[in-house]
């Protein structure tokens, strides 16, 4: 592997650590929010290195992150983050698969793949948190909700920045 690639999926693990303790530290400031709401923003660079990079180094990326994040925040947060973060990517995957870039929109990629990231999280707190059941499933929607609201802005920051990138690298 080239060492201008290694370089970069440095850097993209490093941006993905930092928009993820970033977005932690933004939700926790806003109490309006529903709990465990997150903003997604690891979710550009994911999605950004599934389209241009690679998907096996999108996927290598992604679980280098659930590893940190195993690391700082604990076994839960690591198993949650791995995952929604697998579901998500393979989600991303698929519809890229299935369309070419030009066919389906960055938001359309980001709304799946967050709403997937959720359904991942989910299986995991569903077999731990079964004694809570009917409230996990009250709190269902607001999940879809949120997936659906931050894939949108999600995948119009990936369709800003994306032009800004691609003449960068």
């Amino acid at each position: 592997m080239p060492l201008k690639k290694i370089a970069f999926l440095g850097i993209s693990l490093a941006l993905m650590i930092a928009l993820s303790m970033l977005e932690s530290l933004l939700v926790a400031s806003f109490i309006f929010l529903p709990p465990h709401f997150k903003l997604g923003l690891a979710n550009i660079v994911v999605m950004y290195c599934v389209l241009c990079i690679g998907r096996p180094h999108a996927v290598f990326l992604n679980m280098l992150k659930s590893l940190f994040i195993f690391v700082i925040r604990g076994p839960m947060a690591g198993a949650l983050s791995l995952s929604g973060g697998l579901l998500s990517i393979l989600a991303i995957i698929l519809l890229t698969s299935l369309f070419s870039k030009n066919k389906i929109s960055y938001s359309i990629i980001s709304i799946c793949g967050a709403v997937a990231h959720n359904l991942g999280q989910y299986a995991i707190v569903i077999p731990i948190m079964s004694l809570t059941m009917p409230y996990l499933l009250y709190y269902f929607p607001i999940l879809i909700v949120s997936g659906i609201v931050m894939g949108i802005l999600t995948g119009i920051i990936l369709k800003v920045l994306m032009p800004i990138v691609l003449d960068r690298f």
